[in-house]
């Protein structure tokens, strides 16, 4: 078992020194490991099967490490919760789990807390995904990608075209659906608290601007680590090359990709508007982001420490919205005066066709056919309504 720290642990903006949480993320193991929780997880089928052959061996180191990492340099009493983002701390993600926070800290009176670690420093979306399903991590702000390959349900917001607009995203996930598909997260020992606006996602090359789905032919497009959107790449006729968002702007410098898609934030962050400067706006998936908390955290918390957390969650979405949309703007502004070439694409139809033998290849289950047909319900109300 680790002791205390042998010296200071020196702090960043998120509390800890980054490369002591490394290193002990990689040479340590918890408790819970050494006494089996190892093989609870591992023993799911639908979690061995979909995620690649079970918890990786880094997967369950990094998990072990987290909680002792905590106990050898938090202070005494009760610790913050631990809580990971592959975005830089400046997005709107981030920031708005710092609003909750604050949220937690004035209502718990101190109490409750959230330390941040972002900009990947905890390793990939899929690592810190399997950390947080036992227990290795409290807080995990993902992209809905590597939940595709756990729970079925999630396939559902990120189908492509299926949101008319943001308002439509909107009544879909802060209702009955949205609610259903944070609940199917619980028997893969997740609690999925809220979901934050990842706006519309649009295709970037540098080659050319792409106009019609003839225009993708042959080029190598980056997609996260999902089948659907590997299965969508391909029934555009290009070819999908899956990868972290970390790696996109090295692969786009040195070829080894045409392109990728993204919204208008992550293609400025990530500076990879730099490499592949012709940007169409097919805005063909409005995926949300998702946050969620180990199920082993959350059954330890009180049934009112819950209620907190619950609503914190809930009312940073507010702020993140209003967040989105302001760094939306910034990038947007910070693009064009760059010089890319921005493209409207006219004729989506010739994309949307494409997609029907995605949508049959995915959507495959009675309850996932029922919550597509409720989403588009609530898209053609909120149509009779302009």
């Amino acid at each position: 078992m680790v002791g205390a720290c042998k010296r200071p642990c020196a702090k960043n903006d998120t509390g800890y020194h980054a490369s002591q949480i490394k290193r002990d993320l990689a040479q340590s193991t918890t408790r819970e490991v050494a006494h089996g929780r190892e093989g609870r997880v591992l023993s799911s089928p639908d979690t061995n099967s979909r995620m690649g052959n079970g918890l990786s061996r880094r997967g369950l180191l990094l998990a072990g490490g987290a909680g002792l990492m905590l106990t050898a340099c938090g202070k005494a009493g009760p610790r913050p919760l631990l809580s990971a983002d592959s975005h830089p701390r400046e997005y709107p993600t981030v920031r708005a789990v710092d609003y909750m926070a604050g949220l937690l800290r004035e209502e718990s009176g101190g109490r409750l807390d959230i330390k941040i670690y972002a900009g990947g420093q905890l390793g990939s979306e899929r690592d810190t995904l399997e950390i947080t399903t036992f227990g290795g991590l409290d807080l995990n702000r993902v992209n809905l990608a590597p939940l595709n390959a756990i729970e079925p349900l999630t396939l559902i917001p990120a189908l492509p075209f299926l949101f008319q607009s943001t308002e439509h995203l909107h009544a879909t996930l802060d209702g009955e659906v949205g609610e259903a598909i944070l609940a199917s997260l619980e028997p893969h020992n997740l609690i999925g608290l809220c979901f934050y606006d990842s706006g519309a996602r649009s295709f970037y090359n540098s080659r050319r601007p792409i106009l019609t789905p003839d225009d993708m032919h042959g080029m190598k497009i980056r997609v996260p680590n999902s089948d659907l959107y590997l299965a969508m790449i391909r029934a555009l006729g290009a070819d999908a090359t899956p990868m972290s968002l970390g790696e996109v702007y090295q692969s786009l410098v040195q070829g080894v990709i045409d392109g990728a898609e993204n919204n208008w934030t992550s293609y400025e962050s990530g500076r990879h508007f730099e490499a592949a400067p012709y940007y169409s706006l097919t805005r063909h998936v409005m995926a949300p982001e998702v946050l969620v908390m180990s199920l082993d955290r959350w059954r330890k918390l009180s049934d009112d420490d819950k209620t907190l957390v619950s609503s914190a969650a809930k009312r940073s979405v507010i702020a993140m919205r209003e967040m989105w949309r302001e760094r939306v703007e910034e990038a947007r502004t910070a693009i064009l005066a760059a010089g890319v070439e921005v493209n409207e694409v006219d004729d989506l139809a010739a994309f949307q066709a494409r997609m029907e033998p995605v949508w049959d290849e995915f959507i495959v289950s009675p309850r996932q056919k029922e919550l597509v047909e409720l989403t588009r319900a609530i898209g053609q109300n909120l149509e009779s309504r302009t």
